[in-house]
């Protein structure tokens, strides 16, 4: 665990946020330095080397960027929380980029949000240390090949440690529903990626996206996702943005994202919102293939729908599709690399004979990993996700 006494440095130019700020963050025992602006924080960060910068990027005489910028300079390693009420895109991008460890935004209606941020970000920067001294011993042991091979590992160790604390909990229950899911990278980090959360009271939210390649920069994209949809998540709740929060509409909103980001990535991806007032599934489709597969009363078969992948077509739109749910079901969502585990000879052959594999399964996840072995996998050329929602499954 991290050190409750570490040192905090605020810079905001806000002073009754960086006040309450600071107020929150003392009671929960940790030691608060305070800065106006970025020059004055600059000071006390080089006077008093704390663990950890917060600071805003809008702010007079140096922006938050340039900010981030000269910490990074001066100690890479050291983790900065940017919580900003601007909210632009390209902002974030940029931050997390310059090596930001989180993005929040303001106002912060539950100040625990950045306490768990702050407790997150320390423990990762004593990983990071403690990988550094790990890696320090190894390169006075062997300084060629042997080091190098290890400096790899510790970096992509600490790129699939970033990765796995985003998703979320498995099993997890959400009022009447039960959410499982698995995922395995053909590299150490992974393309594929799952979330499941409350939008509000009555709704629950749900998407697995594959991102078009491989390895570390696919992984990067995923962690993109998740910003987007967690911001747009906030921004529906405080009336701002798709106060509906159709999939449809949240496809849609990706879709723009990763286009004016230039990354040359795009997702496929499904996005599902339960209504439980209505007992209705709301899901829209980017690209994605297999559909997902419905299980109720012993039988299996496809949802419908269709749409192009997000990310790759400036006027792709998406449409909202919508089911009324059995009282007793599962639903499996799967990402395509599962299709080198089907038998059959074409495409079309492997997606016939999915159906029938769930229905096998009963409709579970730990069905599928024994119907389909995922235990004994190795070497896969594609990653793998799944993702099983269920209610009232015997």
């Amino acid at each position: 665990m991290h050190n409750p006494s570490a040192t905090l440095l605020i810079i905001d130019d806000d002073d009754v946020v960086r006040a309450s700020l600071a107020a929150y963050l003392d009671d929960s025992g940790f030691k608060v330095l305070q800065a106006p602006n970025g020059p004055r924080g600059v000071e006390l960060f080089d006077a008093e080397h704390p663990d950890l910068v917060i600071c805003d990027l809008r702010m007079p005489q140096m922006d938050g960027l340039e900010l981030i910028r000269l910490i990074s300079e001066r100690q890479a390693d050291l983790p900065v929380i940017v919580v900003s009420g601007a909210g632009v895109m390209s902002d974030a991008v940029e931050a997390l980029r310059l090596g930001a460890a989180d993005y929040l935004i303001k106002p912060l209606e539950d100040l625990a949000m950045l306490e768990h941020s702050v407790r997150r970000a320390l423990d990762r920067s004593r990983l990071r240390l403690e990988n550094r001294r790990y890696r320090e011993q190894l390169e006075t042991a062997n300084r060629d090949l042997q080091a190098s091979l290890h400096l790899l590992q510790e970096d992509q160790d600490a790129g699939r440690q970033v990765q796995m604390n985003m998703l979320p909990v498995t099993p997890c229950s959400l009022d009447k529903f039960q959410f499982a899911h698995q995922i395995i990278p053909s590299l150490y980090l992974s393309g594929d990626f799952v979330d499941y959360f409350r939008v509000d009271e009555h709704r629950i939210g749900f998407y697995l996206a594959d991102v078009s390649g491989h390895g570390a920069s696919s992984a990067f994209v995923t962690v993109l996702l998740k910003f987007m949809t967690t911001r747009l998540l906030y921004e529906s709740r405080r009336g701002r943005a798709l106060r509906a929060f159709k999939p449809s509409e949240v496809l849609d909103h990706i879709n723009r994202g990763l286009i004016n980001c230039k990354l040359g990535k795009h997702v496929t991806m499904l996005g599902g919102v339960i209504d439980q007032e209505r007992n209705v599934l709301h899901y829209s489709i980017g690209g994605h293939l297999p559909m997902p597969v419905l299980y109720a009363d012993g039988a299996a078969k496809y949802l419908e729908g269709k749409g192009l992948p997000v990310g790759l077509f400036v006027e792709a739109t998406y449409e909202n599709y919508e089911i009324e749910l059995p009282e007793s079901f599962s639903l499996t969502l799967l990402s395509d690399g599962i299709l080198d585990l089907l038998p059959g000879e074409t495409l079309k052959d492997k997606e016939a004979g999915l159906p029938g594999l769930i229905r096998e399964a009963g409709g579970t996840l730990v069905g599928l990993q024994r119907v389909l072995g995922l235990a004994d996998l190795e070497d896969m050329p594609d990653d793998i996700a799944l993702l099983v929602l269920s209610r009232n499954l015997a």
